[in-house]
């Protein structure tokens, strides 16, 4: 309807029962707690009988948010067959090398299934990453990742990620064609720089 999540959420936090702190928008939760816990708890709900159609609904969605940006991605280029895909972030979240549940892994796998050539940066999580897709090229700086790319998908909100400027997009990348799955960027910076910027809810 062309409202922007940004404005939703910051209504909500008003709310004293909901707060602020788990109303960012995004690619989906992951790492080994939540994924775990949600699902144990429908186990546990079948075993007796139950239906948890609010948990059920949380998992379904969780699961579905994660490849959002790469349906976009494919409608938009209609191929991504020998075409140069730059991803950065590979951990669930920043602070952690942990890639248990990560929104990258599905994002990388699909890429992989549709022909990119992928080449990936994360400043902790590149040697566990290495372990699962030791054919994928892992790069050694931002910079390197993003030269010659035809598109560029974020995954994790890491300090040095977030810094970037709308022109280090432009001046390096092929096509400054950017899938933000975190809400880092403002939008209006990007279309000023002259990056085709697509975010979640925005």
């Amino acid at each position: 309807v062309g409202a922007n999540i940004d404005d939703v959420a910051e209504g909500m936090r008003y709310d004293p029962r909901i707060g602020a702190k788990f109303l960012k928008a995004g690619v989906g939760y992951g790492g080994s707690c939540f994924p775990k816990d949600t699902k144990a708890l429908t186990f546990l709900a079948r075993q007796h009988g139950i239906t948890l159609k609010t948990v059920d609904a949380a998992v379904e969605i969780n699961a579905a948010q994660k490849t959002k940006l790469f349906e976009k991605a494919k409608k938009r280029l209609m191929t991504f067959e020998n075409m140069k895909v730059a991803v950065l972030g590979l951990a669930f979240k920043p602070g952690t090398d942990d890639l248990c549940e990560a929104a990258s892994l599905d994002n990388v796998s699909l890429l992989l299934d549709h022909g990119a050539v992928l080449s990936c940066y994360d400043p902790v999580a590149g040697a566990n990453f290495a372990k699962k897709y030791p054919n994928v090229t892992l790069a050694a700086s931002i910079e390197e990742a993003l030269t010659g790319a035809f598109c560029c998908f974020v995954f994790t909100e890491w300090d040095e990620i977030v810094r970037l400027s709308p022109e280090t997009f432009r001046r390096t990348m092929r096509v400054p064609l950017v899938y933000d799955g975190r809400n880092i960027f403002d939008p209006d910076n990007m279309k000023r720089a002259g990056v085709e910027y697509y975010s979640i809810g925005r």
